[in-house]
């Protein structure tokens, strides 16, 4: 006898984990790190804030609470992407 499925996968995007490193985001099939040293943004945000996270199109996550947008292959591809924070002190930051 088999088993059916009664659904579909309806998540294809969750954050796994948090803790005091950082936070764990399942997306398609594979599951990501994102330091709170490289992703700041989270660190100090409210637990319901970072588990509410869209995925747009297949390649664009979003955090609505926290307007933090991220594509999917940035996650996958870390050196093609280096991450400047507005604001920051570095120099190729833009300024706000």
């Amino acid at each position: 006898m088999k088993s059916r499925t009664l659904g579909a996968n309806t998540s294809e995007a969750e954050v796994t984990n948090i803790d005091t490193h950082g936070i764990w985001v399942y997306v398609k099939s594979k599951e990501h790190f994102l330091p709170y040293e490289d992703y700041p943004w989270f660190k100090d945000a409210k637990v319901k804030d970072i588990i509410n996270v869209e995925l747009h199109f297949g390649v664009h996550l979003h955090w609505p609470a926290l307007d933090v947008d991220l594509f999917v292959d940035s996650l996958e591809h870390p050196g093609q992407y280096p991450l400047v924070a507005e604001g920051s002190n570095n120099p190729l930051a833009r300024d706000a």
